[in-house]
């Protein structure tokens, strides 16, 4: 498996030979949704929380004596049935909605995501991206040369969901990228080493920059 790896201005400079372990792999889309949907649990605040009958303020007063009214016996103000009463079944503090999700499961699931993107044509490796100071502008014009290249089009069309920035391990230069692509709305920075399969769906294309040391930190997502 090959690749051809780009420059910042969209020009053709190397090929690359890919890992079947990362790039190769089946479709697991069983697996896939049960990964993303954990992750999508464990980041669940549960901050939402009602509160029953035995916590609403007030009530301690039977609202009217149990016969001889012609009305409905009541117990209690604080009744579910009553306006400013408590609240049945409503969402409480103490449900976890937390999912475990082994390694491998992770990883596996990672990798399935990264052949779909590599079959679909829609990963992009560029030797790197040198800026000698934060600009937006020059990162503009980034993106303008890489969706010159076939398939990447959109890169520069996309408002929403463009790409996902996928920088390998250098605080400096990564530092510059960083803030120079940070007011794109529509470009999400990563480290390659954080990459998710969530993160992945939520974007239609995958620039992996300085593909060698890139790679080289997903294969020990494996290990």
């Amino acid at each position: 498996m090959k690749a051809d790896i780009y420059n910042q201005e969209g020009n053709k400079v190397g090929v690359i030979d890919l890992s079947e372990e990362i790039f190769g792999q089946k479709w697991n889309s069983d697996l896939v949704h049960q990964v993303v949907v954990s992750m999508e649990s464990n980041a669940r605040r549960g901050t939402a929380s009602v509160k029953d009958r035995s916590e609403v303020r007030g009530g301690g007063r039977k609202p009217w004596r149990q016969k001889g009214t012609g009305r409905a016996r009541h117990g209690s103000r604080r009744s579910p049935i009553w306006k400013g009463g408590g609240v049945t079944h409503g969402p409480t503090e103490e449900k976890v909605y937390k999912k475990k999700i082994n390694k491998k499961m992770r990883a596996k699931a990672l990798m399935s995501v990264l052949s779909q993107k590599y079959r679909d044509k829609e990963i992009l490796f560029v030797n790197g991206f040198s800026f000698n100071e934060p600009k937006t502008k020059e990162a503009k014009k980034v993106l303008e040369s890489l969706s010159s290249i076939k398939g990447f089009e959109d890169l520069r069309t996309k408002r929403r969901n463009a790409a996902i920035l996928s920088l390998s391990e250098d605080a400096q230069r990564g530092t510059n990228v960083k803030k120079s692509f940070r007011n794109f709305g529509n470009i999400e920075i990563k480290e390659t080493r954080a990459l998710s399969p969530m993160s992945l769906l939520s974007k239609k294309y995958l620039i992996i920059e300085d593909p060698e040391r890139s790679l080289v930190a997903l294969e020990s997502r494996l290990k």
